[in-house]
């Protein structure tokens, strides 16, 4: 079965933090997917914590060499339906874009993202929770 992936999943496993464990546990057996931008996102968020002081250049490539050998499958997305999304619910297009395509493949989604989780519940997407 097919899993949409948020970007904070992985950027969790990579850098160690507490939930890593329970990620990893939780969705052995599923086929993690994401949209075609999340290498970008990727690379973006590890970008803003090297900014933010929280990382070291090491960590980061650390982390992102990591991340290239989860497996996940990347798929395109439609930019026009995420967009709706984004203005019907207030939240940023890269939050969309995952919601757009847990909608369009039929699957659950895991995500930390609090806000993000409460928008995929209004709208019938099923969440996988992580408990800590």
């Amino acid at each position: 079965m097919k899993l949409v992936a948020d970007t904070n999943i992985f950027i969790a496993v990579a850098l160690n933090e507490p939930e890593k464990t329970t990620i990893i546990d939780c969705t052995r057996g599923y086929d993690l997917v994401a949209p075609d931008v999340l290498p970008f996102e990727i690379g973006n968020a590890l970008s803003a914590l090297r900014k933010k002081g929280l990382l070291r250049q090491e960590e980061i490539i650390q982390a992102w060499d990591q991340i290239r050998k989860i497996s996940v499958g990347l798929r395109r997305i439609d930019i026009r339906a995420s967009l709706k999304l984004a203005l019907q619910y207030n939240i940023y297009a890269y939050d969309a874009y995952f919601l757009e395509l847990a909608l369009n493949q039929r699957c659950p989604l895991i995500t930390l993202d609090r806000k993000m989780k409460q928008v995929a519940e209004g709208i019938g997407i099923s969440i996988l929770e992580v408990k800590s």
